[in-house]
């Protein structure tokens, strides 16, 4: 069965508010901080996501996430690798200062693609 093109997903979680398929992307925004407490939540909805529609771009707009710990980085990089499976990329958009220096401290910044907005990460 053929998935749409374009319109919304649920995740089923207040962590990803808003998720929907634009062309061969999916694009989620994220909300709220990700720590060891919740990034099994997340986790569950990112594959869900992923495992419903194999998009061969992942966009995940950050904005709304002030914090993340190590938990958090490991649930976007397994998330990562099965985007990778299938051919894709996994975007990071409109990165707060504290997760984008978490990502470069971690040098995790040069195996995700960092774009500035969704509307930039959907055009590369």
């Amino acid at each position: 069965m053929t998935q749409p093109t374009s319109g919304p997903i649920e995740s089923g979680t207040k962590l990803v508010p808003a998720a929907r398929r634009d062309g061969d992307a999916v694009v989620a925004s994220v909300r709220g901080e990700i720590d060891l407490h919740n990034s099994p939540e997340l986790r569950t909805a990112l594959l869900n996501v992923l495992t419903a529609d194999a998009p061969k771009k992942l966009v995940l707009n950050l904005e709304q996430v002030p914090y993340m710990d190590s938990s958090a980085i490991a649930v976007l990089v397994e998330a990562l690798r099965k985007v990778q499976r299938g051919g894709g990329k996994v975007y990071l958009t409109n990165l707060q200062p504290r997760v984008k220096g978490l990502l470069e401290i971690a040098r995790l910044n040069s195996i995700f693609v960092v774009a500035a907005s969704e509307e930039e990460a959907l055009k590369k």
